[in-house]
């Protein structure tokens, strides 16, 4: 079976993807991990967390969507504008219509709240996805391969 293509997308400072990147580096050490920054900050902080390829910007988004079995990120990048304005609609589009299987962390800021989740530290919101990304990559769950 070919690993499972999981793509982390994050933006601002990209500690968020730096965390998630480093966790799945160890824990899904067999997936084809790719990181894509809204930015250049967030871009090279995955790369030093361990990415393998990592690339900036919106076209960048919108490609690695298409080849995605999986996608990892706060929950921003459905949204339009998200981010502080980093999201730009068709990355939110490429998120959002990529056959990849979404792992989206619910990070209320930016005037995006989700209600009815208890509001937990970041480190355990990490942890929780990246468990669920790692049942994804077993085969466990609706990980799908799109190609």
């Amino acid at each position: 079976m070919q690993p499972m293509n999981v793509l982390v997308i994050d933006g601002q400072g990209g500690g968020l993807g730096k965390q998630l990147v480093a966790a799945l580096s160890t824990q899904c050490p067999e997936a084809r991990l790719t990181a894509v920054g809204t930015n250049s900050l967030a871009a090279n902080a995955m790369r030093k967390a361990g990415a393998p390829r990592a690339a900036t910007g919106e076209n960048a988004v919108v490609v690695n969507c298409r080849s995605a079995d999986i996608i990892v990120g706060p929950i921003g990048i459905v949204v339009a504008d998200a981010l502080l304005g980093e999201i730009t609609p068709a990355m939110a589009t490429a998120v959002c219509q990529s056959h990849a299987t979404r792992v989206l962390i619910p990070v209320n800021h930016c005037e995006n709240y989700i209600v009815g989740v208890p509001e937990q530290p970041i480190s355990d919101l990490v942890a929780a996805a990246v468990q669920k990304v790692k049942a994804l990559c077993a085969g466990e769950g609706c990980g799908k391969r799109v190609y």
